[in-house]
């Protein structure tokens, strides 16, 4: 064989072996965020040449070798929610009191080696630099970590504070899809994201409900712009591009102007994005002005708030929520029952999350000691909670540290919400296949 030819050969092997390899790796990959593959931006035209959040950031830094103190009284854990001067008081409460929980009973059991738990509260508001401010506290307060929070500005400041002190944090309640891609390897979240709910709902609302004009009205705030952001993405990737976007702010009343224009749309279904008192009272204006049309929304509306404003209207309505409330796992059904005696009321999802996300971080900091980056080593490995089975399910982390597991859709019917398995994408492809009449 000519030397020539035998190197354009050895050259052709090359190639086909690493194309071999590149498509393997590619099958083997999961898609960030759990993105359904179809629903991954231009994957249809082209690969891209990297994929980012797919490996989790690694810390390099110091901090390991810092030895544990001696002597304390008391081993302090940080919380940081919305208890006062928010429109989400109530769910920051309800994250307080699972927390508190989860603390008083690892007290129960001898707290960390003999040495009782403290919860030291913080209340955070909606304002750019508040919430660094009490991180800096936590910091000199001597936390180990701290769990937090619900509002999606307040958690990004917050956790540009924490990446600079070296704090372990556990998210329970923001739901932005955007809070792990600053790849900070000092934050985990154990509540699923707005981009799984995104991805379910416009799943059932297109694909399994057949509709094929829709308009949405969503929250003039960082929950509702990011919280729709995957939801008009996903919708338009579908072949379904939204038809309007309408915006009330928080605490509105009145939703006629906005009504006006999107029954102009003449949409065959409407999706709301807010807080559930909101929610209810534009489902209640919705009908007043004949609208008749199949209305979906936003989880936050899973709560008896809005059940008591929407009345019977609700009745049909459908929605996602992150977990199960009524499943029969004796370890919720334990957990339901004695937030029930503790508090008075039942754990909403913020409750059962916070509970959850609490057990998490004693159980890292009973693994690795009094030690801020063991800490984090543990919360981050991949190995030591991905599967962890708590109240609200199984923690399933992806790379960028977001809890992927399953959800739920969720539907009003004779007055409460029944909870189902969300379809998976696939087959939902096959009812589309056999629903094409109905476009």
């Amino acid at each position: 064989m000519k030397p020539q030819f035998k190197n354009l050969v050895t050259l052709f092997l090359i190639s086909l072996i690493t194309f071999t390899w590149v498509s393997a790796q590619e099958k083997k990959s999961p898609n960030y965020g759990n993105i359904p593959d179809e629903l991954v931006g231009y994957d249809k035209y082209m690969k891209a040449y990297k994929y980012h959040f797919i490996e989790p950031m690694k810390f390099y830094g110091a901090g390991r070798e810092k030895p544990a103190p001696v002597g304390l009284e008391e081993v302090r854990i940080g919380f940081l929610g919305p208890l006062e001067g928010s429109i989400i008081v109530s769910l920051g409460k309800q994250m307080l009191q699972g927390s508190m929980m989860a603390i008083e009973e690892a007290n129960k059991k001898g707290g960390y080696k003999g040495t009782p738990f403290k919860l030291m509260v913080h209340n955070d508001v909606g304002l750019w630099g508040a919430a660094a401010n009490e991180v800096v506290k936590m910091d000199e307060e001597g936390v180990w970590a701290w769990l937090g929070s619900i509002d999606d500005i307040v958690s990004h400041v917050a956790i540009r504070a924490t990446l600079k002190l070296e704090i372990p944090m556990v998210c329970t309640g923001d739901p932005d899809p955007t809070f792990t891609e600053t790849n900070i390897p000092w934050v985990v979240r154990t509540i699923p994201d707005d981009r799984q709910a995104s991805y379910v709902m416009v799943n059932q609302i297109i694909k399994v409900d057949g509709h094929k004009r829709l308009s949405v009205i969503r929250a003039n705030n960082r929950y509702g712009r990011v919280g729709t952001l995957h939801f008009n993405r996903t919708a338009t990737r579908l072949g379904v591009p939204i038809l309007i976007e309408e915006r009330f702010n928080d605490g509105e009343t009145e939703f006629k102007s906005q009504l006006e224009r999107i029954k102009k749309t003449n949409p065959d279904a409407i999706a709301i994005w807010g807080n559930a008192k909101e929610s209810a009272l534009i489902l209640q204006q919705i009908r007043a002005m004949g609208l008749n049309q199949p209305v979906y929304t936003s989880d936050r509306v899973v709560s008896d708030e809005f059940l008591s404003i929407a009345g019977p209207l609700a009745e049909g309505i459908k929605t996602t929520c992150q977990y199960n409330p009524d499943s029969n796992d004796p370890k919720l059904k334990a957990f339901q029952e004695n937030y029930q005696k503790r508090f008075g009321q039942k754990p909403d999802v913020f409750a059962a999350h916070a509970y959850d996300g609490m057990n998490i971080l004693i159980e890292a900091v009973k693994k690795a000691g009094l030690n801020r980056a063991l800490i984090r080593d543990l919360l981050t490995d991949m190995k030591t909670f991905n599967g962890y089975q708590g109240v609200t399910g199984k923690v399933i982390f992806d790379g960028s540290w977001n809890n992927i597991r399953p959800i739920y859709l969720a539907r009003v019917k004779n007055g409460k919400f029944e909870f189902t398995p969300a379809p998976p994408l696939e087959k939902s492809n096959e009812i589309y296949k056999h629903s094409t009449d109905r476009y």
